[in-house]
Order: structure tokens, then sequence, then C-alpha cells
């Protein structure tokens, strides 16, 4: 039932009539060139906020900036739109785009960590022979928010309570999904990279899961709010690897990306998210949910009676960035 919920959702509550005036909120969106993240910064955008794509991309960026902007709705905007270069398969380079970003601003209200890869083909693996998938979904976005962490904090000293929060883009976790939610191998103590393809990416979007939820236990007290968000069924540019059937297939089943920026604004922008919710599972299109029992479990310690997965995940990603804080 909880997964149809997420597969046939309601009309979205929480659109375009419904975002306050952002003047004064400084946003990133990473992969916010095409899909549900150029979506999320053309709204954004239109409520004057100052929004950084942060892309791989300049031109693809330039493109997408120049295009928000001459759309109608945008056009009286008093926000600003900027590119931040940003790959999130590259350990060794991202402490040098948070810097960039440091250097032009010295706040940050919201950040949305919306980029990933989706089935890559087998085996590809990231320069430091990460698993692409697991480094890009998660290991990046991990380190760049821990390097932007201490202004996340600072923005939080001094804003409205509750407004300055982390977005973490996780997907439908009914499917494909391990027992648990993510198989580490215990002798390395990483998580293993599975056979299977959909299994493999969505071992990776549990991963955003327990990030999410490690985060708010670690930084609620600090006023930064955690979430992470299942943005729905949709054609982008994500399923750019699936083959002719399964096109065919989401085709019918899949909405516009513009549905799953409502989903993941939600989780950034909306009063529903109080405090209390720190650490909350948003589903589409913007309403709160829940994870699977197996997963749920997962994100409770072992002294509190789960299995301590989320709490290992991030100690794993912690020890795989530590080199390039």
């Amino acid at each position: 039932m909880t997964a149809l919920r997420q597969i046939f959702p309601p009309t979205p509550a929480f659109t375009d009539q419904t975002i306050p005036d952002l003047t004064g909120k400084t946003i990133i969106i990473t992969g916010g060139t095409s899909g549900v993240g150029y979506h999320a910064a053309s709204l954004l955008y239109a409520k004057h906020a100052t929004v950084y794509i942060a892309a791989r991309s300049a031109e693809k960026a330039q493109t997408a900036i120049a295009t928000i902007q001459s759309a109608p709705e945008c056009t009286h905007s008093r926000g600003r739109l900027a590119f931040l270069a940003l790959d999130l398969s590259e350990l060794r380079s991202i402490k040098r785009s948070v810097e960039e970003f440091l250097r032009l601003e010295n706040r940050l209200d919201i950040l949305v960590h919306n980029a990933g890869v989706m089935t890559p083909p087998a085996g590809s693996k990231t320069s430091l022979g990460h698993d692409l998938e697991m480094s890009t979904n998660c290991l990046g976005p991990f380190l760049f928010n821990q390097l932007l962490l201490p202004t996340l904090q600072r923005t939080a000293a001094s804003a409205e309570p509750g407004s300055v929060r982390v977005v973490w883009v996780a997907s439908l976790l009914s499917a494909f999904v391990a027992h648990g939610g993510i198989v580490f191998d215990e002798e390395s103590g990483a998580p293993t990279v599975l056979k299977n393809v959909m299994g493999n990416y969505m071992q990776s979007k549990v991963g955003n899961v327990f990030l999410a939820s490690e985060m708010a236990r670690r930084v609620g007290g600090d006023g930064v709010m955690s979430l992470s968000v299942n943005p729905g069924l949709m054609k982008t540019e994500l399923q750019r690897h699936n083959s002719p059937a399964q096109g065919k297939i989401m085709g019918i089943l899949f909405k516009g990306p513009r549905y799953g920026a409502y989903s993941e604004l939600f989780a950034a922008l909306s009063p529903e998210v109080t405090p209390e919710r720190n650490g909350a599972f948003v589903i589409p299109w913007g309403r709160f949910g829940t994870v699977p029992c197996h997963i749920e479990k997962g994100l409770a310690s072992e002294r509190d009676g789960g299995t301590g997965a989320a709490e290992r995940f991030w100690g794993w990603c912690e020890r795989e960035t530590a080199a390039f804080r």
C-alpha cells in the first residue's frame, strides 16, 4: 500500500502558487541543468532566490540559465542564477568547488542533492576506483555537504528556525532493494557492488536516505534540517542508459519532471516541515511518507534496537572522503 501511494500520488498541493517569496535566500541545486533539478531551479528563481546550478558542464548550465531567464514566469525575477562547477564523481575536485562558492557567498539556506547517475555500463568506476553510482550518488554529495556544513550552520544561527535545509534525493524504495538497504563487505566495510544493475542503483538511493537521517541526528541541534525525498516516477535524462523496452513502460507511467520538482521543493520549503520532522522521508508530490521496515530498522543504531546500517554507512563515507577535506 505504501508503494502504491508513491506510484499513484494525489494532485500536488505544494506548487508554484504556494512557494513563498525567496528574496535573500541562497540555494544550491546539484544537477540543475536538466530534468527535475532544472525545474526546481526555475521555480526558485521565479520567486527571487539566488540559485547556483552545480554541474559538470558549463555549457549545459549556461544554456539552462538562459532558458530559465527567458521563461515568461521568470522575466520579472529579482533573483540571480549562477553556474558552479562541480563533478561529484571526482572527490579530488569537490573542495575547489566549495571554495569557489564561499568566495562568492557567505550564506547557504538550502542545499538540494539532486544530481545522480543511474545504471551506467556495468563495472563503471571513478578515477579513484570507487563504484561510479555509489561515488556520484553518495560519496561526492557527502563530501560536498560536509565542506558546506559550517556555512549551513552559520546561516541557521540567524535564520528562521527550520528554514535552513538539506534535501537528499532518493527514490521509490520498494523494489530492487537488498534486505537491510545496503549490503556491506564484512572485510572492507564498504558497500558491495551488486551484480543486479537496478539493485546497485537502489543501494545508492538507500544511502541517500541513510545520510539524510544520520545528518539530522548529528547536526539537528544546530538548526539545520535534513530530509530525504522520493521525487516520484518521472521521465528525465537519468534514464538515458535504460533499454528501449524500459523506456516505453516509463513513458506510460511516468510524469514530467516538474512534478518531481514539487516533491523536492516541498522538502526544501514547506512550512509543514517543522523541526520535529527533521530526518523525515518525503514522497510524491510533497507528502510525508515512510520507508520499508527493513530500511527503517537500519536508521536506528544497534544500541537503540536497530541494525546501525545508517551509522555504518556514514562512517564509511567519512573514511573514504577524509583525504579530500
